[in-house]
């Protein structure tokens, strides 16, 4: 199971979205992971051929982005439409993803609620200059250019004069050509657009054997991979997850969460020096501890997770982190899950954003050194996992997400609209280090 935490004026809120392979779900979700499976299949057919073999219609408001923001702008995108659109300097980009290589015409429906504006709008680097005026919904053909090499087609929207309040509102663009003739990719469910403006989340699976209490593992996150909003989570286990994000410019956290179990309460029994033990509710309720850490990107962080019944009807769920720039474990937090008699089970990883306004910022992250140990106390490594995505990534709403092995670890990538995904739902195999967590557990904070 898959799920997110981000900080809202110092309160942790958890956004879930749905971990697609075998694992149960654990409370009722709503957004990218409640379509049916007959959904499913309308999203996918809408997003494969260019409907009528014509034009298609792609909405602003899942797949568009303020990606500058000028000083003192109030440019935002809506719903259904690019809105507040009052500042030149500000500047707007809307994406779609496109299978076929020819030519791509490009048009624009707009209003201007006075006067007349020139809006300058360029296609995959290729500058136009629009002419609009009137209230009306009016659709001004932009301009024709020729796609060479099939993936994400960039179309930016930028303010060059105007006479009335503001530049315009800009609903959608309408796409033709040979190049839209067939496998179209873009958001077009609406009741979604707020996890389609997130990006796709995906997932390493891991298999353990039976009775497995610690998980080890080890994250890096490449330089310049570390934006807004993200959280690369290394150890997951059913009932909850452990990893690291960035919380906004000055702040990133160490989180570590477990979630309740059905007629119980969580409630953490000891915690680490800084560590903040609270609870959560929203989507899902449990208990969530945090470590605001400045970690950077570039380095490797170690991770480990114990997961251990105690024997009197609760299972006893502890983590702790092993920073480079501290060479020394830091201890998360040991949370107590009533009515649960568990070792760790359902292992897994995942890379997440969880600000939809950053949703069209790319992030990746490296996933190696898998270990696991019994209650026996014997190690073992994990050397294969199962790549899989979210909804938003299965219902082809988004189509920039990946997984795999490179360098002899895993990775994981989302977002940035890059132009090659990776299929969902396969299994990938690292290479082996044979060497075990050099960590004596016996003398850890």
């Amino acid at each position: 199971m898959k799920k997110s935490i981000k900080s809202i004026s110092g309160l942790a809120i958890l956004g879930f979205v749905l971990f697609t392979s075998s694992c149960k779900k654990q409370e009722n979700l709503t957004g990218a992971d409640g379509a049916s499976t007959d959904q499913s299949k309308k999203l996918g057919l809408a997003n494969a051929q260019a409907l009528g073999g014509t034009s298609l219609t792609v909405s602003m408001g899942g797949n568009a982005f303020v990606t500058t923001l000028a000083s003192g702008g109030a440019e935002t995108v809506t719903s259904t439409k690019l809105a507040n659109w009052t500042n030149a300097n500000s500047i707007f980009s809307s994406y779609f993803r496109i299978g076929n290589t020819g030519s791509l015409t490009v048009a624009v429906k707009a209003s201007v609620p006075s006067g007349t504006s020139v809006l300058k709008i360029t296609i995959n680097g290729t500058p136009f200059n629009v002419t609009a005026t009137g209230t009306a919904n009016t659709t001004y053909t932009v301009g024709t250019v020729n796609i060479g090499t099939p993936g994400y087609v960039t179309v930016q929207f930028q303010g060059v004069s105007k006479t009335g309040s503001y530049f315009a509102d800009v609903s959608d663009l309408v796409i033709s050509g040979p190049a839209v003739a067939s496998n179209v990719y873009y958001a077009n469910d609406p009741a979604n657009y707020y996890w389609s403006r997130r990006g796709p989340s995906v997932h390493l699976g891991f298999s353990a054997p039976a009775n497995t209490e610690w998980f080890y593992n080890e994250v890096t996150v490449p330089t310049g991979e570390d934006k807004i909003g993200s959280y690369y989570m290394a150890n997951g286990f059913d009932g909850g997850y452990f990893g690291m994000q960035v919380n906004s410019a000055t702040e990133r956290r160490i989180l570590f969460s477990v979630w309740n179990p059905t007629g119980g309460t969580t409630t953490w029994t000891r915690k680490g020096t800084n560590v903040v033990a609270t609870n959560f509710t929203g989507e899902g309720e449990g208990g969530q501890s945090y470590l605001i850490y400045n970690w950077v990107a570039g380095n490797t962080y170690k991770f480990l997770t114990q997961g251990k019944p105690d024997g009197a009807g609760n299972t006893v769920y502890s983590s702790w982190f092993y920073a480079p720039e501290l060479a020394t474990w830091t201890f998360m937090a040991s949370w107590k899950k009533p009515n649960t008699n568990s070792y760790l089970t359902g292992l897994y990883s995942f890379l997440e954003n969880f600000n939809d306004k950053n949703g069209y910022l790319g992030r990746k992250a490296e996933y190696n050194n898998q270990w696991v140990r019994n209650a026996a106390g014997t190690w073992t490594e994990i050397t294969s996992a199962n790549f899989t995505v979210d909804a938003t990534g299965s219902n082809q709403q988004r189509m920039d997400f990946a997984g795999g092995v490179s360098g002899g670890k895993f990775y994981l990538q989302n977002g940035g609209f890059f132009a090659n995904y990776v299929t969902a739902n396969q299994s990938f195999t690292r290479t082996a280090t044979g060497t075990a967590p050099t960590v004596n557990l016996t003398t850890l904070p």
